[in-house]
C-alpha cells in the first residue's frame, strides 16, 4: 500500500500526475513502513509545492496522456456534478465556465463542455463536434465580456502530452487581464 500525503494548500488537480510519475520514477527505491509509519509535516510552505509542479508539468502531461483514453470520469467531470466545487462564470446547457485554481493572469477561466463525447481534445474533434466547438468559442467570449477584458483576451487549447494537456476533458483557458506576451510559448 502507498500513502501520499499532499502538503498544505496544494489543490491542482495537475499536481496529482506529477506525484503519480515521481512515484513510478521512484518505485525501486520504495522500501516497506515500519510497524509505526514516519509522519511527514503538513505545513510545508505553498510555494515549495508549487515550484515542484511547475517544474515537472512536461512529465505530469506525460503521465496524464496514458490515461487519457481511460473513459473514466476526469476532474471537470467533477466539477460539472458538482462533486468539485469551483467557482463558475457562465454555465448554460452545453458548457460551464469557471475560474482556474492555478491562474497564469489575473483573469484566467476554463471553458469546457459539459458532455465529453469523446471530445478530450481538440485532435479527436470529428464533424459531430463543429457545433460544441463553435459554442465553447461562443462562450469564451462571453465570459471575456462578462469579466471585462473584451478589449484583450487570449484563448488557449492545449492538445497532447508535447503542449503539456493535463486534463483529457477538452478545454479553453480565457487569459486576460493584463498585457499578454507574444510569442506565448
Amino acid at each position: 500500500m502507498v500513502v501520499i500525503s499532499l502538503c498544505n494548500g496544494v489543490h491542482s488537480s495537475r499536481q496529482i500526475p506529477s506525484l503519480i510519475h515521481n512515484l513510478w520514477r521512484n518505485s525501486s527505491k520504495i522500501r516497506p513502513l515500519a510497524t509505526t509509519p514516519t509522519l511527514l509535516p503538513l505545513n510545508l510552505p505553498r510555494r515549495l509545492c508549487s515550484v515542484h509542479a511547475k517544474s515537472d508539468e512536461e512529465a505530469a502531461a506525460k503521465v496524464a496522456a496514458a490515461y487519457a483514453d481511460s473513459g473514466g470520469p476526469t476532474i471537470f467531470d467533477k466539477i460539472i456534478s458538482k462533486e468539485i466545487p469551483s467557482t463558475i462564470i457562465y454555465e448554460d446547457e452545453k458548457v460551464l465556465a469557471f475560474r482556474d485554481i492555478n491562474p497564469q493572469a489575473p483573469v484566467h477561466v476554463l471553458v469546457i463542455p459539459k458532455l465529453r463525447d469523446g471530445l478530450t481534445q481538440l485532435g479527436k474533434a470529428e464533424p459531430r463536434h463543429e457545433d460544441i466547438l463553435g459554442h465553447l468559442f461562443y462562450a469564451a467570449k462571453i465570459v471575456a465580456e462578462k469579466e471585462g477584458i473584451l478589449d484583450g483576451f487570449r484563448v488557449v487549447i492545449n492538445n497532447g502530452p508535447t503542449a503539456c494537456q493535463s486534463v483529457y476533458h477538452l478545454h479553453l483557458h480565457v487569459l486576460g487581464g493584463r498585457q499578454l506576451k507574444w510569442p506565448p510559448g
